[in-house]
């Protein structure tokens, strides 16, 4: 062999041998953002960085390697808070997760799909990470999947959906919580050493008292427009938990996924386990930038249709109750017609008939029309509503049962409810039992047979009135610990069967026990009810929390009779997301009525730029007795502006606000609407530009109590 072949030779080994070396890794990127992951020589998969992408991309070769497993595991060397907890067919407690390849897809122009697989040496068991990166929302969700091929059963004790690292001076924590009627409640702490886990045991319904959103500002306190954060939230309609952890080291680990309370599961071999999605954004401009890519990433991906436009609607509920007949419901089609909204919805108490659904004592769980009430049954309904000019909706909530009810009598092993104990009531009422298939069936069928009989019904509102108690399954026997991922995967798998047969009709997900709003759920549904409390002034601070995570076209906003203040400051407040009214429209004066004409007209003028444009949240009323916020559309010539007084105190008065989102080269004509007496807005006509308005402002906001100002701001030419 010459001296130049056995150099070459030699050379090829030794570069061979530094790339072998060298650590692979592995990017997830958004327009802004990277989340970066190196392996390690031991094969072990480190969380590198999550942040701003650096100008440089060789850069990253720079960032040390570091110690933050991706996905730590229970039984071996580590002290903390695990990803994942498992006992394998043997017995043995431990799992030892490396790195065995990743697969990076981009699926189109937007979206890149990245996996990381992980096995464990000794054990044929492996974990997926999924990472899905939307690169124009900034946005990005995780998720994973578990799978093994041992010869019995592996349980499986933890399972988190994601885990991410922080290295930072301190860390602050914006949670929200609340309970029936005071739902989205925004509080703000500081992260000690130890543990701080934000979770919910309900079963069904993400939330009710933890709602599973939150912020993590890195630092130092963000606000909307400062500040290093990540915004997250789960896409779960169940049990989940947020823990965060700070080491020793001031280290912190963000753990985000189902709650295993109660949950240990047995997964059989070849199956694999799937966890919901984590979905977050980070944001090095604070909270406003953090809200607006959320708000990006669930119009186009995270609910249905959010691109499409939406119904405004007359609900009958607070007018009637469950006291009604075909005369009165007549009545109140030529209502909705003289508002000028699109549809009546017919709220709950039209079905059962061997136990009337008079109250909310009987009859849930007999979806068959009431035949004292409505002897001509729903086309009766439909016709006339159609005859009169508007579109016709109906009320279910298929999942629960009252035990007065055939259902109940027919079917009591189709119920969750523990044996050899008394039966816990919610609202009178029981959870039906959707692991069992039988139920599923049932529960979709509810939907089918109406729309089968009815085509012509234009939209639904689905009720979920209760939390799961007593949780025990008739269906599942011997694998109760499998109940509350069940059922949730049950319900999806009935959400499914409904969209694969009617895919764009129109679905309000309600609770009206405090709140059933996560992502898992709302990509079936093209709205959310946010709470029963329609009071003006309580709806600002419940829409204002909403408002951080969901878009305003989700955001079911119903005027009513709640609440002391006048009907434009509750017609205002209405307006900031999907208007809609409940309220007798017989018992309003004629200036009332003409007003609130005027409101949905102005309404359907405006909400293209309310439900598609760029939210602004100026003010907040955490910090002033006021809330002040705006829309942007995309071209930058049309923004609505609102602006709500609260109770101020005597002698307080409010500063200027300066705008924001407009193009400062532009000149915009601002013009108050929504006016019932007499204008507030005293420059009202007058022409600024988009430079004048966010840097000097405006005096949008009065001094006396329940006072509200919707401002037109259209680009002049």
């Amino acid at each position: 062999m010459s001296k130049n072949i056995f150099l070459l030779l030699l050379s090829v080994v030794f570069a061979g041998h530094l790339f072998a070396q060298l650590p692979k890794i592995v990017n997830i990127e958004t327009k802004n953002t990277i989340l970066l992951y190196r392996v390690g020589q031991d094969q072990k998969l480190i969380q590198s960085y999550l942040g701003n992408k650096l100008f440089q991309p060789g850069e990253y070769d720079k960032l040390k390697a570091g110690k933050f497993e991706a996905y730590i595991t229970a039984g071996t060397s580590n002290l903390f808070e695990p990803s994942i907890r498992v006992k394998h067919a043997d017995n043995n407690p431990s799992l030892d997760l490396q790195y065995e390849s990743h697969k990076i897809v981009k699926q189109d122009d937007d979206v890149t799909l990245t996996t990381i697989k992980m096995i464990d040496p000794q054990y044929p068991f492996e974990v997926t990470l999924f990472f899905k990166a939307y690169y124009n929302e900034d946005v990005i969700e995780e998720w994973t999947e578990i799978k093994h091929k041992e010869k019995k059963p592996v349980v499986l004790y933890n399972y988190a959906s994601s885990t991410l690292h922080f290295d930072a001076k301190n860390y602050w924590l914006t949670q929200f919580h609340g309970n029936w009627a005071e739902e989205m409640r925004m509080q703000e702490s500081q992260l000690t050493s130890g543990i701080k886990i934000i979770d919910s045991k309900l079963g069904t319904r993400a939330h009710m008292y933890q709602t599973p959103v939150f912020y993590l500002s890195l630092n130092e306190k963000s606000n909307e427009n400062t500040g290093e954060l990540i915004a997250g939230t789960l896409g779960w309609s169940g049990n989940f938990q947020f823990t965060f952890e700070i080491d020793e080291r001031n280290n912190l680990r963000v753990i985000s996924g189902i709650n295993p309370y109660a949950s240990e599961y047995k997964l059989e071999p070849e199956k694999v386990f799937k966890t919901p999605s984590f979905i977050f954004t980070y944001s090095n401009s604070g909270k406003g930038l953090a809200s607006r890519n959320m708000h990006q990433w669930a119009r186009k991906y995270g609910i249905l249709d959010g691109d499409k436009p939406r119904l405004t609607l007359l609900n009958n509920w607070e007018t009637t109750y469950f006291s009604f007949n075909e005369e009165k419901l007549a009545g109140l089609f030529d209502d909705a017609v003289k508002l000028g909204v699109d549809l009546f919805l017919l709220d709950d108490g039209w079905f059962a008939n061997k136990y009337p659904r008079n109250n909310d004592n009987a009859g849930l769980g007999d979806w068959e029309e009431n035949k004292a009430k409505l002897p001509g049954g729903i086309d009766a309904l439909i016709k006339a509503a159609q005859q009169k000019g508007s579109k016709f909706g109906i009320w279910i909530e298929p999942e629960m049962v009252n035990p007065k009810s055939e259902l109940y009598e027919k079917h009591p092993d189709w119920i969750i409810k523990l044996p050899n104990r008394s039966e816990n009531y919610y609202r009178n009422q029981l959870v039906l039992d959707l692991t069992n298939p039988q139920v599923q069936d049932f529960v979709f069928g509810v939907v089918d047979n109406l729309m089968t009989k009815h085509p012509e019904i234009a939209f639904i509102k689905w009720d979920c009135n209760r939390m799961i108690t007593n949780g025990y399954s008739p269906y599942l026997k011997e694998n109760q610990s499998h109940l509350y991922i069940d059922y949730v995967n049950s319900l999806y798998k009935v959400f499914d069967r409904m969209r694969q047969k009617y895919p764009h009709l129109p679905i309000m997900l309600c609770s009206g026990g405090g709140g059933r709003v996560d992502y898992g759920a709302l990509k079936y549904f093209t709205e959310f009810w946010p709470s029963d409390n329609t009071d003006g002034l309580e709806r600002v601070f419940i829409q204002w929390g909403y408002s951080n995570f969901y878009p305003s076209i989700t955001s079911c906003n119903h005027i009513t009779s709640w609440g002391k203040q006048s009907l434009k400051f509750r017609t205002d407040v209405a307006m900031m997301g999907k208007m809609g009214y409940d309220i007798p429209v017989k018992h309003m004066t004629d200036q009332e009525l003409k007003f609130s004409q005027n409101a949905v007209a102005n309404y359907k003028r405006l909400n293209n730029t309310i439900w598609f444009g760029d939210l602004f949240r100026l003010v907040s009323p955490y910090d002033e007795s006021r809330a002040v916020l705006m829309y942007v559309n995309t071209e930058k010539n049309k923004a609505v502006l609102f602006s709500y007084t609260l109770n101020p105190r005597y002698g307080e008065f409010f500063q200027k606000v300066r705008l924001q989102g407009l193009d400062a080269a532009k000149m915009y004509k601002v013009e108050e609407t929504n006016i019932n007496l007499r204008q507030t807005f005293m420059e009202s006509g007058k022409v600024f530009s988009g430079d004048f308005l966010m840097k000097v402002g405006l005096e949008v906001s009065a001094n006396n109590s329940l006072n509200s100002v919707v401002l037109e701001i259209t680009e002049v030419k």
